[in-house]
């Protein structure tokens, strides 16, 4: 039986983006974020992060750096009542060739058959353009695009939806 599912970027959703975050004492969640991944479980969805970390590619870390800052943040969402199915990743460079790194739908494709998800009934939050065209290209119509990242242009963006922050998605997925 296929799972309905929301689909998080990281950083910028999850946490402050700071750049190539690996380190867990620069670890700073958004306000709110614990709050609408338990408003998604009551409303029977799965959560599954979907992350590019070019860091490692580039040598800024390691894919043990990131492993353990993914460990300690699972578990920190484990103490606020959240479990996240999973999290995807792709290390590779913006150049790179390979089928995984958004804006390519390869981390959500790959989730999709993992889990059998439906991708009809199914969110992406995200805050880039880049998010949001890896969700549609995967079959997500359904996309919020927060401001709590880059600043957005939603005049050129195919999110269906905009808000401040993770925080307010109760006002959108009911």
């Amino acid at each position: 039986m296929s799972i309905k599912t929301i689909f998080l970027d990281r950083d910028g959703v999850i946490n402050k983006d700071t750049n190539y975050l690996f380190r867990i004492e620069d670890f700073e969640f958004i306000s709110g974020v614990f709050e609408a991944c338990n408003y998604f479980k009551i409303l029977g969805y799965k959560i599954i992060i979907i992350t590019n970390q070019s860091g490692i590619g580039r040598g800024y870390f390691t894919s043990n750096d990131f492993l353990i800052i993914n460990q300690w943040m699972i578990e920190q969402f484990k103490k606020n009542g959240v479990n996240i199915l999973d999290i995807f990743h792709c290390p590779h460079l913006p150049k790179s060739k390979c089928d995984c790194r958004k804006p390519k739908p390869g981390m959500f494709i790959k989730a999709k058959n993992k889990y059998d998800i439906n991708m009809e009934k199914s969110w992406m939050i995200g805050d880039s353009e880049r998010d949001i065209k890896a969700a549609n290209l995967a079959g997500i119509k359904k996309t919020i695009l927060v401001g709590s990242g880059p600043k957005i242009n939603d005049s050129k963006s195919n999110a269906m939806f905009f808000l401040d922050s993770i925080y307010q998605v109760n006002q959108i997925i009911t």
